[in-house]
């Protein structure tokens, strides 16, 4: 897989992004690409200090890649049946991604050097499901950098706080509303209080909450399109940004909270946000447009490979976080009086989102029970 050229770091837009206080992490994950050493490279290279994944992830490696094709046929011949195949796969691939962070997460003292391993999507609107599902994963895979990921539905919100009040790090995934995120971020602070309560420590205790970006302007542009009108078509490729700018002062505000000293004097660390879904998805915007626009303190970007390369290439990293951010209440307000209703859409989002997960999930499932039906023929 072609990387891209390194250039000089003096002139690497990604290692520049540490000097504004965001950390970058890589949107995927396959074994061929972590044994071939080209996660440390971009380690080394580009500052890479963590690794996501989801069941799309996992589903295009063990699909497209011979890579797995070993393991597979030892799997099978010891008898595992497809669903234990496929979680082998997943876990072996996490606890050795985990290793190649190690460094990282020591360097760092805990801040980075995380790989995110999801929960069964099955599980995104079942708070006990996802609880002891996250618990069973983070007893198998037994690695201090790792992050489990749990959906931010309603229903997950009971599950965050229980888990960190367990010392689990959780990556909260599929958040697509500032009301939503503010829920989340309320978890994550009354599980480190539950915590302390039990007098447990909480310095090492990680949470980042994801904010996805790309796909909000995606269903925003269709039903901005479908009006036709010019002023509110200047809105278009403009309202993930302004909604997770939003997002942002909500962290802001909430780290200056008692509530959020009092933890502070524990060791507690913060929740920072991290930008998921920085993909472009129309091709009439920059491809870094959600790199460029959400540099700032406290803030995680997480970027798929072809991302990572075109900022490599031409990114522009300056903070631009904080202070006077544009006003989305205005640009609700006039969502709201185009007959567009934010609301709605973002449990439209949510849905597709766990949709999205739950067929690359079955369909990786479906690959290996074919794969063994042919074997044992």
């Amino acid at each position: 897989m072609d990387l891209g050229d390194p250039g000089t770091s003096r002139c690497n837009p990604l290692l520049q992004l540490a000097a504004f206080g965001q950390s970058l992490w890589l949107d995927y994950i396959e074994r061929g690409f972590v044994r071939g050493g080209q996660l440390v490279r971009l380690i080394v290279q580009d500052n890479v200090s963590g690794v996501t994944s989801n069941p799309a992830i996992f589903h295009q490696a063990i699909t497209e890649h011979g890579t797995y094709d070993a393991a597979i046929e030892q799997l099978a011949r010891a008898g595992l049946a497809a669903h234990e195949i496929q979680e082998a796969l997943v876990i072996d691939d996490v606890r050795e991604t985990a290793d190649v962070l190690a460094n990282v997460y020591e360097r760092t003292r805990g801040r980075d050097g995380f790989v995110s391993l999801e929960v069964s999507p099955h599980f995104a609107r079942d708070t006990e499901g996802t609880y002891w599902e996250a618990k069973r994963l983070w007893t198998l895979v037994r690695r201090d950098n790792l992050m489990i990921k749990v959906p931010g539905t309603k229903e997950g919100i009971g599950a965050i706080r229980s888990l960190i009040a367990d010392g689990i790090n959780v990556n909260v995934t599929l958040l697509f509303s500032v009301e939503r995120y503010a829920a989340v971020a309320d978890a994550y602070i009354a599980g480190l209080e539950d915590r302390i309560a039990r007098q447990q420590p909480i310095e090492r205790v990680a949470s980042v909450a994801s904010f996805f970006l790309s796909r909000i302007d995606t269903l925003i542009d269709r039903q901005l399109a479908s009006l036709d009108e010019l002023q509110l078509l200047t809105m278009r490729g403009e309202f993930a940004i302004a909604y997770a700018r939003a997002a942002y002062l909500h962290f802001v505000f909430t780290t200056a909270g008692s509530r959020w000293r009092e933890l502070a004097l524990h060791g507690a660390r913060t929740q920072r946000l991290l930008w998921a879904s920085t993909g472009t998805k129309n091709p009439a915007y920059s491809d870094v447009k959600y790199v460029d626009a959400l540099v700032g303190p406290d803030t995680v970007t997480t970027l798929p490979l072809e991302t990572l390369c075109a900022y490599r290439d031409h990114g522009a990293p300056a903070r631009r976080l904080g202070g006077r951010q544009p006003d989305l209440d205005a640009m609700l307000h006039r969502l709201a009086r185009a007959g567009i209703d934010w609301e709605p859409l973002a449990a439209q989002l949510e849905e597709e989102g766990i949709r999205k997960f739950v067929e690359p999930h079955e369909a990786t499932l479906a690959a290996l029970r074919a794969r063994l039906a042919t074997r044992s023929t």
